[in-house]
């Protein structure tokens, strides 16, 4: 059989954006815990950590947010080509086929070597990525797309481009803080897909598109959109006693959204998200679907199982609370990620620039020595 550990334990490079301590349920952005930055930064003041390894100053950070915003537009042609695919397409197929269009119309798209030009393409990316999120929004349900402000943060951008409306300040904060708490996490499958492809010596486009293909999978960023349709089959509060004795015990199911592939503590990221969760809960009057998710922490916690194996909520668990109360369609939950993770996945890319080729080796265990036959005789 053939080894399907992942590459686990395995160290492919020294790197100074984050630090995931999975043993102590702990996340560093650049020596900055995530806990302080989720309760004191905005993304773009995440997005210039990350490229530079410090905190940006007043003027700085009012620098990054307006370059971020001012060069959000997406190419007429581009929204096009998202008018004229079936409403029925996945979103994430969306936002990756947009985005390898966009290289089309970036005077640089071929500079594969200008580390500056690379950080002035990562700044455009992330606010047109985040501009075709909101579009599609949008074209899915026939509506025409919305162009963004350059007076507006990200986050509020995005609430701005989805619904035409004046940013909501609660909603605004939570979809900011989601996407700090998902801005970068180490060597994910994601950004090693990202670096892999920015090894060869490929343009900026092609290895973000490549880690919106691996993002795509339900194993990585589509976890959340899975976590949600579990609460939704589970239906209301008074369900989930029921549900986790049919299910989980004398069932073969798992809880989506508890446990996690390096966290063998309480994911740090849950507990901010669960705070937003209950906050917009709050001011919705909508609180059934965060009740159902605390129930159900609530009988894990309370299970040996669970106990046993450590299993804890991740950031998955109460992201798709989150999302869904700001009346996200499933199919959008990856998406955000992708705006988010645009700031991990684009530092990781300038700092993988001209570095070697990953080329790691295979363990072959196949059979050796055999004969060839003419087809007429096999």
């Amino acid at each position: 059989m053939s080894n399907k550990g992942g590459l686990e334990g395995i160290v492919v490079a020294d790197v100074q954006t984050s630090k995931v301590d999975g043993e102590n349920g702990k996340l560093i952005y650049a020596g900055y815990s995530i806990e302080d930055l989720a309760a004191h930064s905005s993304f773009e003041e995440v997005f210039f950590l990350l490229h530079n390894t410090r905190l940006p100053n007043a003027s700085e950070l009012e620098e990054v947010r307006s370059q971020i915003a001012s060069q959000a537009v997406v190419p007429d042609p581009v929204l096009d080509m998202m008018k004229v695919l079936p409403k029925s397409t996945p979103a994430m197929a969306v936002v990756r086929t947009a985005t390898s269009m966009l290289s089309a119309y970036d005077p640089d798209a071929e500079n594969l070597t200008d580390k500056d030009v690379a950080r002035t393409k990562a700044i455009r990316l992330t606010g047109q990525v985040t501009t075709i999120c909101a579009a599609w929004v949008r074209i899915s349900k026939g509506l025409e797309p919305v162009a963004p402000r350059s007076d507006l943060g990200l986050a509020a951008n995005f609430m701005y481009m989805m619904t035409g409306e004046e940013p909501d300040e609660t909603a605004s904060a939570a979809v900011d803080v989601y996407l700090v708490l998902l801005a970068e996490h180490g060597m994910n499958a994601s950004t090693f897909a990202s670096r892999v492809i920015t090894a060869t010596g490929s343009d900026m486009h092609s290895a973000v598109v490549g880690a919106i293909g691996a993002l795509k999978g339900p194993s990585h960023g589509g976890a959340n959109a899975e976590a949600m349709k579990m609460f939704l089959e589970i239906g209301e509060p008074e369900n989930v006693a029921g549900w986790f004795k049919t299910n989980i015990k004398e069932g073969d199911r798992r809880i989506m959204g508890i446990g996690h592939r390096v966290y063998k503590a309480p994911d740090p990221r849950a507990a901010v998200l669960k705070e937003h969760g209950e906050r917009l809960a709050d001011s919705s009057g909508n609180s059934k679907w965060f009740d159902i998710a605390v129930k159900l922490e609530e009988a894990a916690r309370a299970d040996e199982y669970f106990i046993e194996r450590k299993l804890f909520p991740n950031v998955d668990y109460y992201s798709a609370i989150v999302l869904y109360t700001l009346n996200l369609d499933i199919d959008m939950f990856t998406p955000l990620f992708v705006m988010s993770r645009m700031a991990g996945w684009t530092a990781h890319i300038v700092d993988q620039m001209q570095g070697r080729l990953i080329r790691p080796k295979a363990n072959y265990i196949g059979p050796f020595d055999l004969t060839w036959k003419p087809v007429s005789e096999r």
